[in-house]
């Protein structure tokens, strides 16, 4: 039953995205960049809506009450599947992303996050490029928006090493906003290497503001410590709570290192 409903959810879910792309598109760039964002924002809640009644997988989300009132901050989640791209996007007044350049070209898809003043980057151009998306992104937040950027650059499987990337040290030192971190495991019921989805529940933890002020090492250490205890508490907290899912090896590693028993590997 799981490849069944796992194949009839990336069915609807490619058909839910493409139909959404094609029939609004028209309504999309007639109305303001801000009311646009009514199509992503919804589409993100039918996701939402197909995962609970196709798969059964379902989430909360815990701490909503930590995102800053003024709606000027860095929102710094984990990042373990596709899930987590778009998932958080309803309770996001005005978001932005860094992305990769290459994305912008591709039709329809480039257009619509062109409009929507995503900030690209020539990863090729190294110094120059941080440059460039330092200055767009400080133009972008000092019009109150929100920037979301992975800070370990990729997605990552549950329970793997933390690779914290240093861009986001620069970016909280020169930006001055609070960071906010994300703790989810998402990659459990969706995983990132394999088309099969999971049924179960999960939290999803928005952790206190990191406020500026800090030195940009203190900084990291900061966001590292605070996210991996969360990701850790989370972590043994889903697998105890949805004792069916065939875990990937990194969260058994994971598991076994914080004296918890893991069950067999089916």
């Amino acid at each position: 039953m799981i490849r069944l409903r796992s194949v009839l959810f990336n069915v609807v879910f490619y058909a839910n995205l493409i139909m959404r792309m094609v029939l609004l598109t028209p309504i999309y760039f007639i109305v303001s960049r801000k009311t646009s964002w009514f199509v992503p924002k919804n589409w993100a809640r039918s996701n939402h809506w197909l995962m609970r009644v196709i798969v059964g997988t379902t989430f909360e989300i815990e701490g909503l009450d930590n995102i800053p009132k003024d709606g000027v901050y860095i929102l710094a989640p984990k990042h373990q599947s596709f899930w987590d791209v778009y998932a958080l996007l309803p309770w996001l007044s005005d978001p932005f992303f860094i992305l990769k350049r290459e994305l912008m070209r591709i039709p329809l898809f480039g257009w619509y996050v062109a409009k929507q003043r995503m900030v690209p980057v020539d990863r090729s151009a190294r110094g120059r490029a941080m440059a460039a998306v330092m200055k767009r992104a400080k133009a972008e937040i000092a019009t109150g928006r929100q920037l979301i950027i992975y800070p370990e650059g990729t997605r990552r499987s549950p329970g793997a090493p933390p690779d914290y990337k240093y861009g986001i040290a620069r970016l909280y030192r020169d930006l001055q906003v609070p960071v906010v971190p994300v703790a989810m495991h998402p990659g459990l019921f969706w995983p990132r290497s394999t088309t099969l989805r999971f049924p179960g529940h999960f939290k999803v933890r928005i952790l206190p503001p990191i406020g500026p002020g800090l030195d940009a090492d203190t900084f990291l250490k900061t966001l590292i410590a605070v996210t991996e205890t969360a990701s850790d508490e989370l972590l043994v907290e889903t697998v105890r709570n949805n004792p069916h899912l065939p875990l990937p090896d990194t969260a058994r590693t994971r598991l076994a290192e914080l004296g918890v028993t893991v069950p067999e590997k089916r």
